[in-house]
């Protein structure tokens, strides 16, 4: 496969609740900020067309249903991303769908997500993103082959509407969550894709769940150590599951890659939001509140994320690079608070991408970047930046 240069540089996008949370900011200011900071894609949240909905006289809690003012308020919004040089990267999340055991809840869930399709071509987009399913209870199975099905008769059902409706063919996006029940790494999520053999099927990765899992343990004061002590061991460990993710999945398979940081905190703060709350998964707190934009040491940003990134350019990707990001910062009041993320954010892509071109070899063998990247002047500034 041919890799791309980073010359041919992926346009920038960013999700609307990284902009400010949907409660305190509607989304017209947040949209006009992401315009003006340099934005070129938006993952549209179901929370804040939700949100949309009720600013207009609609019900958010019918933010589905295929009625007349629904989608006509949905294609208002498509245009007004569009005339501010923009474009709807995906609606999301569609969540808890795949791997139901009961026929009839079964059905239910696939025919939600289906409900979406009229709505994407409304916003002009031609992706959903599903999150791995986190359930715990006896009422869904971790089976693969089972996921892959219902993955796959998702991708049949999306392509039966395009050829009702003669447009474009929509896309479904399967995106592993660090602390899902099994799907939390790129390589079992790349299974089920795989699996479910559809052409309208692909992978959707977020930097900040691969390091999740494969880099980082907030519950370690180092914040690393998952499985070796050493920085040079964890990034070892890293570097090894992102060659084998260069070599094995094609870059058109990836149908969106999301990036983020996430800050280095003391782990008793988050135990005591577990003890708060028992049934929440152990990296829940830690994604929910302390994510960052990318290249923000200053507030407490450590992980790797260029690492991640130079990967999944390496694999032929030319998509968006889009930032997911959830903090505390975003739920603050005050109309500011769009227009700083929006520059946090687009600073950090720009410095991001900046450090990746510093690593040509990566690009060829990214084994090879572990012991010697640790030790380049490069990588020390962006770690101390």
């Amino acid at each position: 496969m041919q890799k791309k240069d980073m010359s041919a540089r992926n346009e920038f996008g960013i999700a609307t609740l990284s902009l400010g949370n949907w409660r305190e900011h509607k989304l017209t200011p947040r949209l006009e900020a992401a315009a003006n900071a340099g934005f070129k894609w938006i993952e549209l949240f179901d929370e804040c067309w939700a949100a949309y909905l009720e600013e207009h006289g609609l019900s958010g809690n019918q933010r589905w249903e295929p009625t007349e003012d629904n989608l006509r308020l949905a294609r208002k919004l498509g245009e007004l991303v569009k005339s501010l040089g923009m474009k709807v990267a995906c609606t999301q999340p569609a969540r808890q769908v795949e791997g139901i055991k009961d026929p009839v809840e079964r059905r239910q869930s696939l025919d939600i997500v289906a409900k979406r399709f009229p709505f994407m071509r409304a916003f002009d987009t031609d992706l959903v993103l599903m999150c791995a399913n986190i359930r715990t209870d006896s009422g869904v199975t971790t089976d693969p082959k089972t996921a892959a099905k219902d993955l796959a008769e998702l991708g049949d059902m999306a392509t039966e509407f395009s050829k009702a409706d003669g447009g474009p063919m929509l896309r479904i996006g399967y995106e592993g969550l660090a602390w899902a029940t099994r799907n939390n790494t790129w390589s079992s999520s790349w299974e089920v894709v795989r699996f479910a053999n559809r052409p309208n099927v692909g992978l959707i990765l977020d930097a900040f769940n691969i390091l999740a899992v494969e880099f980082a343990d907030p519950y370690n004061p180092a914040g690393h150590g998952r499985i070796y002590p050493t920085i040079e061991q964890s990034i070892e460990v890293l570097t090894a599951s992102l060659a084998s993710l260069v070599a094995t999945v094609p870059g058109d398979r990836i149908y969106l890659f999301q990036c983020g940081d996430a800050e280095l905190i003391d782990p008793q703060r988050l135990k005591q939001q577990l003890e708060e709350n028992s049934t929440m998964p152990a990296l829940l707190p830690w994604s929910r509140a302390h994510r960052l934009f990318p290249c923000e040491a200053s507030k407490g940003g450590y992980m790797p994320v260029e690492l991640v990134v130079a990967a999944i350019v390496a694999t032929g990707y030319t998509g968006p690079i889009s930032l997911e990001v959830f903090n505390h910062s975003l739920n603050l009041p005050g109309d500011d608070i769009p227009i700083t993320h929006a520059q946090r954010g687009i600073m950090g892509l720009e410095k991001l991408i900046e450090i990746v071109r510093t690593m040509p070899r990566f690009w060829h063998t990214p084994a090879s970047i572990s012991r010697e990247t640790v030790r380049t002047p490069a990588f020390k500034d962006f770690r101390q930046s």
